[in-house]
């Protein structure tokens, strides 16, 4: 019974880190252009290997 004085606040403080560290991300513009990202790397550079 012991430890759930440490596991119930240790659980808090993950949870409540968890939730600052995703306002952190929307905060800082991490998810304005999720689609760009993933079509940037089907554009052909004109400056490449194959040039």
């Amino acid at each position: 019974m012991n430890i759930l004085l440490v596991l119930a606040p240790l659980s808090l403080a993950l949870g409540i880190g968890a939730v600052v560290a995703f306002l952190w991300t929307l905060r800082a513009g991490q998810y304005e252009d999720v689609r760009g990202a993933a079509e940037r790397i089907l554009i052909e550079d004109e400056d490449g290997p194959g040039a």
